[in-house]
């Protein structure tokens, strides 16, 4: 066969229901992109590292933009797999390439869970990041066939439904996974299924879209200049970085502690992150008396030490409970308003 039968075949089979994928060549604005969404990613580990050791308030990055930014991050990376998902399989799955890859996420998913684990067992990471790009990785195959307009819409149902549904069948291990339970469990990474696999689909759907429009030959024809190879080199090494990164930020911070540990004023700590919190769903006047309230009942105890611990007790996290309950209530009878 000639070269122009052979281009026009590989046309052909590309466009074919708008669903098959252009090539299997490396796309790199896509690399560049998984290695931005992961340079962003140590940006807010290392936030989180700062409130491990004490340079920045506990909670932080769980509230506000950073929680949104994190947020963003998550949704990034899952929707580069589902269009990784596409460029790698859209023209039939290749076994081969495709269990090897599993093989390494699974590995390192259960590596973390152990690490996590040993290191801080009361919320350990038991279906982060990895563990949802595992389960991404063999559901999302299913979806390859289906037409980018289903998949829009499915994409729309995993993500609205965590919103709509929750049921107590699934408060344990056994349904935390779903997303869909109506206890959160503790954990420091928790990216479930439901929202998050609808990042996923959606990113098989912008990639058949892309597809059929001709995006990805275009995308494909451009190289980003000499500034761009570290951010290439980490989108294409994405799960090694993933893996260190984070051990170095922990190592680089434990070192510079050694020498300049963290000052604490614990009282005002607390005030400042117990508003942070109180802020997303309460107005100030009721967080700085709640807070305040707060601070009080704990320190009249002797605990205030023990509100700092990155493991508190199953005791302990039952009297803030109920101190948090009373002081709610007297602060709702206090403040002006504040039971409306």
């Amino acid at each position: 066969m000639g070269a122009a039968a052979r281009m026009l075949a590989l046309s052909a089979r590309s466009t074919h229901m708008g669903s098959m994928a252009i090539s299997r060549s490396r796309i790199e604005p896509i690399d560049l992109a998984r290695g931005i969404a992961l340079l962003a990613m140590a940006v807010y580990h290392f936030a989180w590292d700062l409130e491990f050791f004490g340079y920045a308030d506990p909670g932080m990055t769980a509230v506000g933009g950073w929680k949104i930014f994190a947020r963003c991050i998550a949704s990034t990376f899952l929707a580069l797999v589902g269009i990784s998902l596409f460029l790698s399989h859209g023209n039939g799955i290749r076994w081969t390439g495709f269990w090897r890859r599993l093989g390494m996420i699974v590995a390192a998913a259960a590596a973390i869970t152990v690490a996590t684990y040993i290191a801080t067992p009361d919320f350990f990471i038991f279906f982060g990041i990895l563990h949802q790009i595992a389960f991404a990785s063999v559901a999302g195959l299913l979806f390859l066939r289906f037409p980018a307009w289903a998949n829009i819409l499915v994409a729309a149902a995993v993500i609205a439904l965590p919103n709509v549904y929750t049921t107590p069948l699934l408060d344990g291990w056994w349904g935390w996974w779903t997303g869909l339970s109506e206890i959160r469990p503790r954990s420091s990474d928790f990216v479930p299924v439901f929202p998050y696999f609808g990042a996923v689909v959606a990113g098989i759907a912008m990639a058949q879209i892309a597809s059929r429009a001709g995006t990805l030959d275009r995308l494909a024809a451009i190289h980003p200049g000499r500034w761009s190879r570290p951010l290439l080199f980490a989108g294409r090494h994405s799960l090694a970085v993933y893996l260190i990164h984070q051990p170095v930020l922990i190592a680089g911070l434990w070192l510079y502690a050694q020498v300049a540990p963290a000052q604490i004023d614990q009282p005002a700590r607390f005030v400042s992150t117990c508003e942070r919190t109180c802020q997303a769903d309460r107005d100030d006047a009721f967080c700085t008396a709640y807070c305040g309230c707060m601070l009080g009942r704990i320190a009249d105890e002797g605990r205030l030490e023990e509100a700092f611990s990155t493991a508190p007790s199953e005791a302990f996290r039952a009297t803030v409970r109920e101190m948090a309950a009373a002081c709610s209530a007297e602060t709702d009878a206090a403040v002006p308003g504040g039971d409306q």
